[in-house]
C-alpha cells in the first residue's frame, strides 16, 4: 500500500471532518479574494469622492468583520482537520505496536529497538503530517489560486493575468527538482535519526557494561559522531525545504515586475484604473500563500512518503505465529508431544528432532541438558513463540495451534533465566498479570519466591522502585522477583527456563520447597523445570536428558541414577563441586 492510498482511505473514513474543514477552507478562500477586490472599489469610489464619513465607516467596519471571520474560521478548520488527523498518528502507532506483539523472536533478530522506537515516533509523525497539513494544505493553496486567478482573469484584467502567471512554469520545474532531493536527505535524516536512537537505546540499557569497561568515552564519542550526521542529514533536508522560499520569491517579484510594467502602460492610457490596478497588485500578493502552501505540501508529502516506505516493510513483515486459533476456552488435560522437530533458518543441526514425552496436569517435568541441547527452545515452542516443523503439540485434546495465543498464553506462566522487570515498583512488578490482586496476595507470592525479606529490607518496601530493567535489584532478586510474579498469575502450566540460575542452592531449596508446597494445594497445576542445575529437577515425576536436540534418558532422579549415563556423572560431579564450595 502506499502512502497515498493510506491517506485516501483515512479521508474516506474520516470524511465528515475532512469535509468541514474543506467547506470552512472554502467559506476563507472566497472571503480573502473578496477583500481585495472590495478595497480596490473603496479606492475608486474614494478618488471620485463617492465615499467618506460614516459610508467609509461602515465598509472598513466590514472588512474588519471580514478578518474576524476569516480568523475564527482558520481556528476552526485547524482544530477540526489535526483531531481527525491525530486520529491517523494513534491508528498506526496501535497497529505497530500490535504488529510488534505478535512477532517472534527471529523478527527481533533482524530489527533494532532504537529504530523500531523511531518508527513510532518520528516517522509516523511525519506521516501524520502528511495526512493532516499537507491535505488541508494542499486543498487550501489550490482553491486559494483557482480563486484568485479567476478573479485576476474575469474580475479585474486577463492582459495582466497572463504577463503575470509566465514565470510560473519555471518555478514549477523548480519545485520538481527540489522535491526530489527532500525525498533523498528526508530518508537519510529518519536513516541517521534511528541509528543514534539506537545507539542511545543501547548505552542506557547496558550502562553497567559500559561503566564497568570504562567506555564512557568511546560511548560519548561515538554518540557525538552519530549526533553530528543525524543533525547534518536533517540540515540537508532543511536546506533543500528552505529553498522553495527564493523560488517563490523571484517568481512573485518577476511576475510583480511584469504586472507593474504592463499595469502602468495600461493606466497611462486610461484603459485600467488606479484602483484595479491596486486590487490586482493584492491579488498578486494574494499567490504567495498558495505558492508558499505547493512548497509547504511537497515538502511534507516527501517526508511522508519517506517514513511510510520505513514503515511499511515492519507492518507487512509476516508473522512467525499465525493467530487463528478458533478455541478461546483450555480445558484441562495432558501436555502431550509427539515426534516434534524444529530446526533454526540457516543452521545445519536440529536444534530439536523425534522429542516425545506426556505430562499430566499435576505432574513436573524436569528438562536437563548441556548448553544447547534443546532446553529453551522446547519451551519456545511451547509458548508458540515458534511454530513447529514437525511432529504435534497438543493440550487439553487440542493442537496448541487450535487456541488464540491470547488463551494459550493465559494459561501458561514463563521465567526466563533473563528475567525482565518494568521501571515501577516491586508490587507492580509481581502484580503485572493481576493488577487487582492484593497486598496479601501480593506478598504471598514473594514469599513463595523467598523474596519477602528482602523486600522488606528496602526503605519503601514493596513500593520501591526498580529502575529500568530492574537495575536497582541484584540479578537472583530480579529472578525471584519474577518468579513471584509466574506464582501471583495461577496459571495452568508453570515454565521456568533457568530461571534458579542466580540464586544460590540455599535459596534455590526454599523456592523448591514452596513450589512443592504450592502444588499440593493445586494439584492441577502442571510445572517444567529446565535447569543446568540438576538439584532443581530432583523432586519432578518426569527427568528428560536432552542432547543435540533428542532425548537420551527419561525417569525419575532415582532411576536415572541407577541407569549411570550423563545424569548420574553430572550429578556426581555436581554434589562434588557443592561440598567443595560449602567447605570453602
Amino acid at each position: 500500500m502506499s502512502l497515498s492510498r493510506l491517506i485516501a482511505g483515512f479521508v474516506r473514513q474520516h470524511w465528515r471532518a475532512y469535509a468541514a474543514a474543506a467547506v470552512m477552507l472554502t467559506a476563507i478562500a472566497a472571503l480573502t479574494a473578496w477583500v481585495p477586490r472590495k478595497i480596490g472599489a473603496m479606492i475608486d469610489a474614494m478618488a471620485a469622492q463617492r465615499l467618506s464619513g460614516d459610508a467609509l465607516w461602515r465598509e472598513l467596519a466590514t472588512l474588519l468583520a471580514i478578518g474576524v471571520a476569516i480568523y475564527l474560521l482558520r481556528v476552526g478548520w485547524r482544530i477540526t482537520l489535526f483531531a481527525a488527523a491525530y486520529k491517523l498518528g494513534v491508528g498506526l502507532r496501535t497497529r505497530f505496536y500490535q504488529r510488534l506483539a505478535l512477532q517472534g523472536p527471529g523478527f527481533y533478530q533482524k530489527q533494532r529497538t532504537g529504530d523500531l522506537m523511531a518508527l513510532a515516533t518520528n516517522d509516523i509523525d511525519a506521516i501524520e503530517m502528511a495526512a493532516g497539513e499537507a491535505m488541508l494544505a494542499g486543498f487550501d493553496g489550490t482553491l486559494t489560486l483557482a480563486m484568485v486567478l479567476g478573479v485576476m482573469l474575469l474580475g479585474v484584467d486577463w492582459r495582466l493575468a497572463c504577463i503575470a502567471l509566465l514565470p510560473f512554469p519555471l518555478m514549477g520545474l523548480a519545485f520538481w527538482r527540489i522535491s526530489s532531493h527532500i525525498h533523498t536527505a528526508s530518508t537519510d535524516a529518519l536513516r541517521r535519526f534511528s541509528a543514534l536512537n539506537d545507539h542511545v537505546q543501547e548505552t542506557l540499557a547496558g550502562v553497567r557494561t559500559v561503566r564497568a569497561l570504562g567506555l564512557e568515552q568511546r560511548s560519548s564519542a561515538q554518540f557525538a559522531e552519530l549526533a553530528g550526521r543525524a543533525a547534518a542529514a536533517d540540515l540537508t533536508a532543511q536546506r533543500w525545504e528552505a529553498a522553495y522560499e527564493p523560488a517563490v520569491g523571484l517568481t512573485l517579484t518577476a511576475a510583480s515586475v511584469l504586472t507593474l510594467g504592463l499595469g502602468g502602460y495600461l493606466v497611462w492610457q486610461q484603459q485600467l484604473s488606479i484602483g484595479a490596478l491596486t486590487s490586482f497588485s493584492m491579488y498578486l500578493g494574494q499567490l504567495i500563500w498558495p505558492m508558499f502552501a505547493a512548497g509547504w505540501v511537497l515538502s511534507l508529502i516527501e517526508r511522508g512518503r519517506a517514513a511510510y516506505a520505513r514503515l511499511q516493510p515492519v507492518l507487512d513483515a509476516p508473522l512467525a505465529i499465525d493467530d487463528d486459533g478458533a478455541v478461546a476456552a483450555l480445558a484441562p488435560g495432558a501436555l502431550a508431544v509427539r515426534a516434534l522437530g524444529y530446526t533454526y533458518p540457516g543452521q545445519g543441526a536440529a536444534a530439536l528432532a523425534e522429542v516425545s514425552l506426556t505430562l499430566q496436569p499435576g505432574q513436573t517435568l524436569g528438562l536437563v541438558g548441556a548448553t544447547g541441547s534443546g532446553k529453551s527452545t522446547l519451551l519456545r515452542l511451547l509458548l508458540r513463540q515458534l511454530a513447529p516443523q514437525r511432529g504435534t503439540l497438543h493440550w487439553g485434546g487440542h493442537a496448541l495451534d487450535d487456541y488464540t495465543l491470547q488463551t494459550l498464553r493465559a494459561a501458561i506462566s514463563w521465567v526466563p533465566q533473563e528475567s525482565f522487570l518494568f521501571s515501577a515498583t516491586i508490587a507492580d512488578n509481581i502484580a503485572l498479570a493481576r493488577p487487582g490482586a492484593s497486598q496479601r496476595e501480593i506478598e504471598h507470592a514473594a514469599a513463595l519466591a523467598a523474596i519477602h525479606d528482602d523486600i522488606l529490607q528496602f526503605p519503601d518496601g514493596y513500593q520501591t522502585h526498580v529502575g529500568e530493567r530492574g537495575i536497582t535489584l541484584s540479578g537472583g532478586q530480579r529472578q525471584r522477583v519474577a518468579i513471584a510474579r509466574a506464582l501471583l498469575a495461577d496459571s495452568a502450566l508453570l515454565l521456568l527456563d533457568d530461571a534458579l540460575s542466580a540464586v544460590d542452592t540455599g535459596t534455590e531449596t526454599r523456592i523448591l520447597e514452596h513450589l512443592a508446597e504450592l502444588r499440593r494445594e493445586r494439584p492441577e497445576r502442571s510445572v517444567i523445570i529446565a535447569s543446568h542445575r540438576l538439584s532443581a529437577v530432583v523432586g519432578a515425576d518426569l527427568i528428560v536428558v536432552l542432547r543435540g536436540g533428542r532425548i537420551v534418558e527419561t525417569g525419575d532422579h532415582d532411576s536415572l541414577l541407577a541407569r549411570d549415563g550423563w545424569y548420574a556423572s553430572q550429578w556426581r560431579y555436581q554434589q562434588l563441586e557443592a561440598s567443595l564450595d560449602a567447605s570453602e
